[in-house]
């Protein structure tokens, strides 16, 4: 069993480690962003309290978000574990799922320009979705998807200045959550800078350690 949390400033490839991770794993991907879609979906009651707060503009309480991580993660698919991923945000959240046994927190750390040029620079394919970077990634041709010729766009959200948010929301509330965990012997550190294969690699190296601990 392994039930894990992956955390990471935005742009450190939670997303694309976490694919990785469950397929291998065969244990669920639980991000936080699709288990509020889903929870609005089916209009479950933990959704219309959610919905009441963000109808109004207003963040989603704690308790919320963390009753729904909760109840998601009770489910038969979490029996054998889980990966969570966008939460927690905060050390109050962490402090909340202290009784939860995580077996491990898998931390990317990234040098920060590096990050920097990955997301303002990335480039996406209006029609096919194919994803280009002008520094490490570029297109044949400015502007135009190698794969079928559609216009490449910036999303808006992948300005220096959001960005700029972001990790000063992570730097501020996210990285105590890490430490917390930090603390009690869960975090291990692995540096997202690196080729993918030799990221994933390394978190691999850091599972296998966590079994051979639970065994």
């Amino acid at each position: 069993m392994l039930r894990m949390l992956i955390m990471g400033p935005a742009g450190s490839g939670k997303g694309t480690m976490s694919e990785r991770i469950c397929a291998d794993y065969r244990i669920p991907h639980i991000s936080t962003g699709d288990m509020f879609r889903e929870e609005l979906k089916l209009n479950t009651e933990l959704g219309q309290q959610a919905q009441s707060y963000m109808s109004q503009g207003l963040l989603v309480p704690d308790e919320v978000t963390i009753a729904m991580v909760k109840s998601r993660i009770s489910r038969d698919d979490c029996a054998n574990g889980y990966l969570l991923d966008g939460f927690p945000r905060s050390l109050p959240q962490a402090m909340a799922i202290s009784d939860l046994d995580i077996d491990a927190v898998i931390n990317l750390k990234i040098d920060e320009q590096l990050l920097v040029d990955r997301i303002v620079e990335r480039r996406i394919c209006r029609n096919c979705g194919a994803i280009y970077n002008r520094i490490s990634l570029p297109s044949k041709v400015e502007g135009v998807c190698d794969q079928c010729g559609g216009e490449l766009y910036q999303r808006s959200d992948d300005s220096y200045e959001k960005l700029r948010v972001r990790l000063d929301s992570y730097h501020n509330e996210t990285q105590a959550a890490v430490d917390y965990f930090r603390d009690r012997g869960l975090v291990y550190d692995i540096d997202a800078g690196q080729a993918k294969e030799d990221v994933y690699r390394d978190i691999q190296a850091a599972l296998a350690e966590v079994k051979g601990e639970e065994k």
